[in-house]
C-alpha cells in the first residue's frame, strides 16, 4: 500500500493545530511538523498526535521552510496542510484511488475559505508523489507548480489530476484570523521582495495585485493585475485570477461594462467549474445593478447548480425574486441560505422585509430581533443600530 505522509510549518498554532491533526491521523502513515520558533503548546500538540518534530529557524520565506520540512519525509506521497486547515473527512477514498495510480505526480486539491461569501474555492497543489525535484518557490504563496513544469517537460508520462469535491477547510482568512496575525502586511513584504526579483511573474503579480485592492491600494494592484497580463507564462488558473480581480478593480470603480468583460473572460478559463463562483456571482450582482434581473437571476442560478452549498447565492436570488415582487420564493431562498449559514444577519434582516411585505407581523419582528442580535454578536453595530432606528421611525416599539 502507497505511505502517505503529512508534512506541515507550524508558528505558534497550539489553537488550531489540534483540529488539523486530527483530520489526517487516520488517513496518512506518517506526522512530519516543522516548528518555526514557537513559544506556546505547537509542538507539545504534535508529539501527542505522534508526529516527528524537526526545527527551522524562521527566515520569512514560507518555501524555504517547506522545502526543509519535505527534507524529513518517508513516504511516497506527501500530503501538505497549514495549521488553520483541516481536511475533509469525505475526501479519504478519493485521497487513496488517486495515489494508487502510477502515472499520477500531482494531484490538486480544492479548498473552500470558511466564512468568505463571494469567492469562497481555490485549487491548491497540496498532494504530490515524492519526486526529488519536486520543490516550493516563493516567499509567500509558496507553491510547487513551477518545479512540476519542469518535471513535465522532462518526464513526459506523469500526470496531473483534479479532484473535484472539497477537500480542504481553510479558517485562516476570517477577519479576525488576517487582524491577529498581521498577514496582510506579511504577505505584502515578501511578496514585494519576490517581485522585485521576477517582475514578470504572473502568479506573484496576481496575487499581490489582488492584496493590494483588499488593502485599499487601488492604482498599484491594477498595475500590477495588467502587468500579469502581459505574461505569455501565465496559465488557465492565473488567467482567471487576473481577470477576476480586474472585475473586482472596475466593479469598485463604478465601471461596470469593464467589470463585466473582465468576469465574463474569466469565466471562459477551462478550470474547474466550482472555482468559477464567485465571478458567476459578481456577474449577477452587476446585471442586478443595471436593472437586467433575467441575466442577473441566470447568473446567481448557475452558480447554485454548480454549488448548491453556496448560501449567498440564495440570499442574492431571494433579492432578485423580492424585486420581482415573488415573496414566498424569495422567503424560501432566505430562508435556504440561513440554514447554510445560520448567523446570515442580512438574510434574516431581508426576510423580515418580505415577512412585512406580506403583512406576516409576528414573523417579521422574529426576523428582524434575530438580524439585530447576529449584527451585534458580529461587532456590525452601525448596522444594528439602522435596523433598530429606521423600525421605530416605522412605529414599531424598540426591537
Amino acid at each position: 500500500m502507497t505511505k502517505l505522509s503529512f508534512c506541515a510549518i507550524a508558528l505558534n498554532e497550539e489553537k488550531s493545530l489540534p483540529q488539523c491533526l486530527a483530520s489526517v491521523k487516520d488517513l496518512v502513515d506518517e506526522i512530519i511538523l516543522l516548528d518555526t520558533g514557537s513559544s506556546d503548546r505547537t509542538v507539545e500538540i504534535a508529539a501527542s498526535f505522534g508526529a516527528k518534530v524537526y526545527h527551522f529557524k524562521w527566515c520569512n520565506d514560507f518555501a524555504a521552510a517547506r522545502n526543509e520540512a519535505l527534507k524529513y519525509v518517508t513516504g511516497e506521497w506527501v500530503l501538505i496542510l497549514d495549521a488553520d486547515e483541516v481536511l475533509t473527512p469525505e475526501i479519504a477514498s478519493e485521497i487513496r484511488l488517486a495515489t494508487a495510480k502510477e502515472d499520477n505526480l500531482v494531484i490538486n486539491l480544492i479548498r473552500q475559505e470558511v466564512g468568505a461569501l463571494q469567492s469562497p474555492y481555490s485549487s491548491v497543489s497540496r498532494l504530490f508523489r515524492r519526486h526529488p525535484q519536486v520543490k516550493f518557490n516563493r516567499p509567500y504563496h509558496a507553491s510547487i507548480d513551477d518545479s512540476i513544469q519542469e518535471i513535465l517537460e522532462r518526464e513526459k508520462h506523469w500526470e496531473i489530476v483534479d479532484l473535484s469535491a472539497v477537500a480542504i477547510l481553510h479558517y485562516g482568512y476570517r477577519p479576525e484570523a488576517i487582524a491577529s496575525l498581521n498577514k496582510l502586511n506579511r504577505a505584502k513584504t515578501a511578496m514585494q521582495g519576490f517581485l522585485s526579483a521576477n517582475p514578470n511573474d504572473p502568479y506573484t503579480c496576481s496575487k499581490l495585485g489582488a492584496l493590494y485592492l483588499q488593502m485599499g491600494r487601488e492604482k498599484a494592484g491594477f498595475k500590477l493585475l495588467k502587468q500579469g497580463l502581459k505574461s505569455s507564462t501565465a496559465d488557465a488558473p492565473i488567467l482567471f485570477e487576473l481577470h477576476y480581480h480586474l472585475g473586482n478593480f472596475y466593479s469598485r470603480s463604478s465601471t461596470p461594462e469593464k467589470a463585466l468583460k473582465h468576469y465574463q473572460k474569466a469565466i471562459s478559463q477551462p478550470i474547474l467549474p466550482l472555482l468559477k463562483i464567485g465571478a458567476y456571482n459578481n456577474i449577477g450582482s452587476i446585471c442586478q445593478l443595471s436593472g437586467n434581473l433575467a441575466a442577473a437571476e441566470k447568473a446567481y442560478i448557475t452558480a447554485l447548480q454548480i454549488d448548491p452549498n453556496f448560501a449567498f447565492g440564495y440570499y442574492n436570488l431571494g433579492k432578485i425574486y423580492k424585486q420581482k415582487g415573488l415573496f414566498t420564493d424569495a422567503i424560501e431562498l432566505y430562508q435556504k441560505a440561513i440554514e447554510l449559514k445560520p448567523d446570515y444577519a442580512f438574510a434574516y434582516q431581508n426576510l423580515g422585509v418580505v415577512f412585512l411585505k406580506i403583512g406576516q407581523l409576528p414573523e417579521s419582528i422574529t426576523a428582524f430581533q434575530k438580524a439585530i442580535a447576529l449584527h451585534q454578536n458580529q461587532n456590525n453595530l452601525a448596522e444594528a443600530n439602522k435596523l433598530s432606528q429606521k423600525l421605530q421611525q416605522m412605529g414599531f416599539a424598540k426591537i
